[in-house]
C-alpha cells in the first residue's frame, strides 16, 4: 500500500508516523526462513544478511508477513539514504556480509499483512497495529515505528527541525489496499523530494569531459514521458563509476521523452532507455515543469519506472 501526497490531515481519525528515509520492503517469515521483497517485487534477501535475525519475531507463529522500511543510520543516528546506497545493490553474499558490518541496517516495522495463515489486509489499521504491538519486541536489527496520536503540526515541526524526510498520516479505520496508492494514508514532506526516471545524460566539462556530467530526468504523466530537467549536483565519484556502466548498457539512438528537450549550451545529450529510477531533492517546481536546484541522492532499485509521476 502506498501513501498519497498531500497536506497534513488533522482530526481524531488520524494518527502519525515518521516517514523513514530508506527502502520499503515486505518481509516474509516462515519455516523456510526470512525473505525480503521490494515494492517492485525484487528479492533483496542477500543484500541485508543481518535481517535474517527477524526470524526471532515469528517465534510461536506459523508464518508472518511484515511491511516496513530498511534504514541505514548516519553518524548522528538519523536515517541516511546515501549510506543505504552502499547496501542496496549488493548481490554477493560475502560482500553483503562485509558491508553489513561496516554499514548495518535496521528494519522499521509499521504494518502486519499476514499472521498464521490469515491475511490481515481487511482489518482496520488500529487492529493491525494492536496485533503488531502484541507480537513484536524490539530486537538487534528491528523495531516498531512509533505511532503518534494528535498534534500532527507539532510533530511535523519537530521532524523539520531534525531534518527528517517527513510524516505519514494514517486513518485509524484504513484497510490495507495492496499495491495501491490510497488517500487514507497521506505522506507529508516538508522538503521537495521524489523519484524521477532517467532518460538520458549530458556530458560533463573539464575533468568530466566525455563522461556523465548530469542526468536528464522525467516523470510519466498520462502515458507520456515528460522531461523535468537535469541533475548533476550530488553525483560522486562512486556514483559516476556506477552510471558509466548503466549508460553503456541502456543507450538508445533517439530521445525517450514525449516532447523536445531544451538544448544546453556546450553540452551533448545522449539518450537512455527509461529503466532507472533515482531519488532527487530540489527547491521547487519551475513554471516550465522543471525542477529547480536539484540534487542527486541515489538510485532506487525498489521502484517501478512506469509508476513514477509528479507528486506535486
Amino acid at each position: 500500500m502506498k501513501a498519497a501526497s498531500g497536506e497534513l490531515p488533522i482530526g481524531e481519525e488520524w494518527v502519525y508516523e515518521i516517514k523513514w528515509d530508506g527502502m520499503r520492503a515486505v518481509v516474509f517469515i516462515d519455516d523456510d526462513g526470512v525473505r525480503l521483497q521490494t515494492t517492485n517485487l525484487l528479492n533483496a534477501t542477500v543484500s541485508f544478511p543481518e535481517l535474517q535475525a527477524l526470524a526471532e519475531v515469528a517465534a510461536g507463529t506459523d508464518a508472518l508477513v511484515l511491511d516496513g522500511e530498511i534504514v541505514a543510520a548516519a553518524d548522528d543516528g538519523t536515517p541516511s539514504f546515501r549510506r543505504l546506497q552502499d547496501r542496496m545493490h549488493i548481490k554477493d553474499p560475502a560482500e553483503a556480509a562485509r558491508r553489513a558490518r561496516s554499514a548495518p541496517v535496521s528494519f522499521i516495522i509499521f504494518d502486519l499483512l499476514h499472521l498464521n495463515g490469515h491475511d490481515t489486509l481487511g482489518l482496520p489499521f488500529s487492529d493491525r497495529r494492536r496485533l503488531l504491538e502484541q507480537l513484536v519486541e524490539p530486537g538487534p536489527t528491528w523495531r516498531l515505528t512509533q505511532v503518534h496520536d494528535g498534534d500532527g503540526p507539532a510533530l511535523l515541526e519537530a521532524v523539520m527541525a531534525r531534518g527528517l524526510e517527513g510524516l505519514v498520516a494514517k486513518q485509524r479505520s484504513s484497510r490495507y489496499h495492496e499495491g495501491r496508492r490510497s488517500p487514507s494514508w497521506r505522506k507529508v514532506k516538508p522538503r521537495n523530494r521524489q523519484e524521477f526516471v532517467v532518460g538520458g545524460w549530458a556530458e560533463g566539462k573539464q575533468s568530466r569531459t566525455g563522461t556523465v556530467g548530469s542526468l536528464l530526468i522525467g516523470t510519466w504523466e498520462d502515458g507520456e514521458f515528460v522531461h523535468a530537467g537535469s541533475v548533476g549536483s550530488g553525483l560522486t565519484g562512486d556514483s559516476l563509476v556506477e552510471w558509466a556502466d548503466i549508460v553503456a548498457r541502456d543507450a538508445r539512438a533517439d530521445s525517450p521523452f514525449s516532447g523536445p528537450v531544451p538544448p544546453t549550451a556546450g553540452r551533448t545529450f545522449h539518450w537512455l532507455e527509461p529503466n532507472e529510477v533515482i531519488e532527487v531533492a530540489f527547491a521547487e517546481w519551475e513554471p516550465d515543469g522543471n525542477v529547480r536546484h536539484p540534487s542527486y541522492l541515489g538510485r532506487r532499485i525498489d521502484k517501478d519506472p512506469t509508476e513514477v509521476s509528479r507528486e506535486r
